[in-house]
């Protein structure tokens, strides 16, 4: 299975979205580590929401999508919907 996922930064007030073929729980494990990349900014990121997919190819397209979005508000009322 493949996941799909939002992270939110409450110090930051942004929005991460990722795709994984990991264990989702791993994952986040993960960014709230020490690494580099756009989620070291923070240490508070909780997930928000997720998806899964058996094929690779749509939680990528699905991915893409989501990011493609570039706005809080759709991000917000796809969380707050559960779709």
């Amino acid at each position: 299975m493949i996941s799909v996922y939002i992270l939110y930064s409450t110090i930051l007030d942004r929005f991460y979205t990722g795709c994984t073929g990991d264990v989702l729980d791993q994952r986040i494990k993960k960014h709230l580590s020490d690494h580099n990349g756009f989620t070291s900014r923070a240490k508070d990121w909780a997930l928000v929401y997720h998806e899964t997919f058996e094929d690779k190819t749509l939680a990528l397209k699905r991915e893409k999508e989501i990011k493609g979005w570039k706005s809080q508000k759709r991000i917000r009322k796809l969380i707050g919907s559960g779709e």
